[in-house]
This record gives structure tokens, sequence and C-alpha cells, in this order.
């Protein structure tokens, strides 16, 4: 089979299509066929050289997020057969790249995907695990009380935005930061408030609870109030413990049940994901060259 392999560490140009020996469906896991793979931060880090737990010797194949039609089961698997169609996420933080989702099979184990219907795009579908997941598992952090105001930055971004909706969702007042011409797609989300990301956030909180999903960093730290709660995506330095604030870092979980709530949610157009443009899998250099650039709106996706 065809991946795409990061055959050094460094930019964009270490992305190579080589061919790779097909997988094969172990006790326990599923052969999926990959119909689209989303092109995430987490794929641009590891290609450069940012992966926890340390570095990987390269060739190692990207992708952590990925959908498609189940081409065989193994041994233990029951309920998958054969040309049922699925979504799913790599943990990467467990496997360290032994094999991602920029090919066109993947061998996922059974409780790392879930059934998605006819209904739902296999590429929208791509976009939903580890941004989903870890917008959700965020807000979980947080441990909000009914109608507190969560400030959110990178709401037109994958975790943002997932953020942003389920916190309304879920009877919070939710202030939203946004990129440059993406305000209208953000107030749909049915936030209370967009700010510019040129906002200084200094000037507009603080807020008792701040998700910094860029992240900002010390901009987005300022806004959050003494005594306030803040999660962001990477690590950040200690604030000044007299300001009592709780930080947190989100580190993602593959929780399957979670996962097939998100999904469903997104099937049925209660939570909103978009894809800004799909490109062939043998274009993931140029993939990583527009998620670099940044603008786009919505996710990449790679179509094998």
């Amino acid at each position: 089979m065809r991946v795409v392999a990061a055959t050094a560490t460094g930019g964009p140009e270490v992305l190579r299509v080589v061919e790779w020996p097909d997988p094969v469906a172990g006790p326990g896991q599923v052969l999926v066929r990959v119909g689209g793979a989303g092109v995430n931060p987490a794929d641009l880090g590891a290609r450069a050289g940012f992966i926890p737990g340390g570095p990987i010797p390269p060739p190692i194949v990207l992708g952590w997020d990925f959908a498609g039609e189940v081409v065989a089961v193994g041994d233990e698997v029951t309920d998958l057969r054969p040309g049922d169609r699925i979504a799913g996420m790599i943990p990467w933080y467990l496997t360290r790249g032994a094999g991602g989702a920029y090919a066109e099979l993947v061998a996922a184990d059974r409780d790392w995907v879930v059934p998605i219907p006819d209904t739902l795009d296999l590429a929208a579908a791509a976009t939903i695990g580890l941004n989903a997941l870890t917008a959700r598992q965020a807000l979980e952090l947080m441990t909000l009380e009914p109608g507190t105001t969560v400030l959110v930055t990178g709401a037109s971004g994958g975790v943002g935005g997932f953020a942003a909706e389920l916190a309304v969702r879920a009877g919070h007042r939710v202030v939203a930061v946004a990129s440059h011409d993406d305000e209208e797609w953000v107030r749909g989300l049915g936030v209370a408030e967009v700010l510019p990301r040129s906002a200084d956030l200094a000037g507009v909180g603080p807020f008792p609870a701040v998700l910094d999903a860029v992240p900002l960093g010390p901009p987005a730290t300022v806004a959050v109030a003494d005594g306030g709660t803040l999660v962001t995506t990477r690590p950040t330095p200690p604030l000044d413990p007299a300001r009592g604030v709780r930080q947190h870092v989100i580190m993602i979980q593959l929780r399957q049940p979670m996962l097939t709530e998100l999904v469903a949610e997104v099937a049925a157009g209660r939570l909103r994901t978009r894809v800004a443009k799909t490109l062939p899998l043998t274009e993931a250099e140029q993939a990583h060259r527009l998620a670099e650039a940044g603008g786009t709106r919505g996710k990449i996706v790679l179509v094998p």
C-alpha cells in the first residue's frame, strides 16, 4: 500500500509517498480502507520532531484522525463486518507512530473506531476524533458551574470550534476569539460574543474560565480571573500562585463511548464541523504547507 512517511525530521519537504507492507487485522482489530485522514497541528509537530515522550527515528507515518470502510475484521471482533463505515482515531500518545492514518489501509484496534451513518461524509467524519474529544475533555477539566462565562481562543479551529459549541449546549455563556473574516461562522456556533484575534484580552476580561485552544500563551493567561481555571492545549509557564488559578494541560484520551456520542451529534447536525479542502494523499506536502500558512476555513483532509 501507499503511505505518506516523514523520512526525516523537518519541514513539509520531508514527506514522501512510499510503499509500505499492507497491514493485517490482528485479534481485536479491524482493517480499514481509509477514505479520509485529517491533517492536524499534532501531525505538523510530529513531522518537526515534537512528539510526546521524545523523538521517534524516521521514517514514521503521520496521522491521528481517519474515516473509511472496514475491509476485514480480526478474531474477537463480532460487531463490525466488511463494508461497514467507521470513523476513528489512532492514539499516537500510545502507539508513537507505529502506523498512522496517512495511508491507504489502517489496522486499528476495535475500540479506536465507531460506526458512522451513510449520511455522514467520510471527509467530515475524519475531522471529529482528535478535535472533538480534546474539546469535550478540556471542558470536563474545568468542572464549570451552570451559566459560567467561558473564553475560548481559536474558535475558528477544530478544537476551539467544538469547545465553543459544546460549552453553549451545556448552558454556558461563551466569548469566542475568531480569526479575521471568520466571525460569522463562529457566531453561528451560538456564542454570546465574538472577538477578533487582534483583541487585547487583558482589556475584555477577566473570565472565570479560559480555554486557550490556539494556544496564545501569555495573552490568554492574563484573561483568566484570579481563582479561575485555565486549560491549554500545550504546556504554559505556571502563573503566580497568589492568583489561585487552576491550570491544566489537556492530554487527550480515546474514549470510545464519548467518540460515539460526538460522531452521532455531528451526523445529526447538532454539532458543526467543516472541511476547508480535500487533497489526494500524494499531496500531503502541500497539505502541510497550507496548514502551516493558516487562514484555511476548516480542516484539510487527505483522501487516499
